[in-house]
């Protein structure tokens, strides 16, 4: 099979890259891929491909974020490689977040389609669960509305594709009964890597209190840097406040500006964009993540990372977050969101009980091994050979 894969790809800092370097990354390993075509978004800097792989790769750096030209140069680079199945790996704000060009891009999966080349689009989330006013959007209810309209216009044409992939039930289940399809299917998010079990041990020194991930929309560091200030004053344990990874798109400056508040705040590092040798490190050396989130926009790509690394999480019981806790066997302390009193309690239990910590932390590489990457990889293999087949049968009637 030669495998167009339309993702965003490091050192790109659209969202999705991580996942789609993982994504790539295994099926590079698959014996029946023959290549990879790599439909990536423009750097100044060489793609990132530091791994093994069994195949040719590909790469085609032929789009920019917000750009209206995207759908004519991502058309023409697949249709001059001719690949056999695409996959693209999607949310609705991946080509951008500018209504029209985001909308361009989200247009091309019909357009393969049509062409009777075997899509499947992945889905990392749909509108009717995102809160627009806390996942930074808007707060005006009129634009809400103009969103959601929109939203499903763009959904609308995403389930044109021969198969539309999700990563949580509810979201299968929306699709299905609101827009009336049937090419919808739950394919997990999957862990992007699985080590050898770790040993739960931590490095000397203070306790690494760590998040991750793209912050100043409803992922807020604010709650957490005040919930360990209150913890300070009554634990003996000595902590560090790991802050790891960088602005929100739509929040540009908004790392800076916490840099700056907390300036006299003791044990804070902000480490700036995590580059993927250093994600073992990070997450390693981490007592336990905390998700400070206010609202949720999808399955959680930094839980299934800290179940890699066999971490105990601090985490709202929320939305999306905690249906994929419930569905994928993760455990973590829950806490109220917004409310730093009960943040700073959640992160107490764990830290000051180490066989607590150990046994959340061992109960999450289970769940991370038991959806690893490869698995995932192959349930959209067999997916495309099942298009590929239908296609024939058709085409087989049609000559007929």
């Amino acid at each position: 099979m030669k495998l167009a894969i339309v993702t965003a790809f490091p050192p790109s800092k659209v969202t999705l890259t991580e996942y789609g370097y993982h994504l790539v990354k295994h099926f590079a390993l698959k014996d029946e891929v023959e290549e990879i075509v790599l439909i990536t978004d423009h750097t100044e800097e060489e793609k990132q491909i530091d791994f093994d792989a069994n195949c040719k790769i590909t790469v085609k750096d032929c789009w920019k974020f917000n750009s209206y030209s995207n759908i004519t140069n991502i058309y023409k680079a697949i249709s001059a490689e001719k690949p056999d199945a695409i996959l693209f790996n999607l949310q609705f704000m991946k080509f951008g977040d500018k209504k029209v060009a985001a909308a361009l891009g989200l247009m091309l999966p019909m357009i393969f389609k049509i062409k009777r080349i075997p899509t499947i689009v992945l889905l990392h989330n749909i509108l009717e669960t995102v809160d627009l006013e806390k996942a930074g959007f808007t707060q005006n209810k009129l634009m809400q509305k103009m969103y959601n309209l929109i939203g499903s216009t763009l959904t609308r044409l995403v389930l044109q594709a021969d198969l539309v992939a999700v990563t949580i039930s509810k979201y299968e289940y929306i699709l299905k009964s609101k827009y009336k399809k049937k090419n919808v299917m739950l394919i997990p998010h999957g862990a992007f890597e699985t080590p050898a079990e770790p040993s739960y041990d931590l490095p000397k020194g203070p306790k690494k209190i760590m998040t991750f991930g793209k912050f100043g929309t409803y992922k807020k560091v604010e709650i957490l840097i005040e919930a360990i200030e209150k913890l300070r004053k009554t634990s003996k344990q000595e902590m560090e406040i790991v802050i790891a990874g960088t602005d929100s798109p739509n929040t540009p400056g908004y790392i800076e500006s916490m840099k700056e508040k907390y300036k006299n705040v003791p044990n804070l590092t902000f480490t700036g964009y995590v580059e993927e040798k250093d994600v073992p490190v990070i997450f390693g050396e981490s007592a336990v993540v905390v998700f400070p989130y206010t609202s949720t926009t999808g399955s959680s790509g930094v839980l299934h990372q800290a179940g890699s690394y066999g971490k105990a999480v601090v985490l709202p019981d929320l939305g999306d977050l905690g249906i994929l806790v419930r569905e994928e066997g993760y455990r973590g302390q829950f806490f109220t969101p917004s409310n730093a009193d009960s943040l700073a309690k959640a992160i107490d239990a764990i830290i000051s009980n180490d066989g607590y910590r150990v046994e959340l932390g061992k109960r999450n590489y289970k769940a991370s091994c038991s959806l690893p990457m490869e698995k995932i990889t192959d349930m959209y293999l067999e997916q495309f050979h099942r298009i590929q087949n239908k296609n024939f049968k058709n085409g087989m009637s049609v000559v007929q």
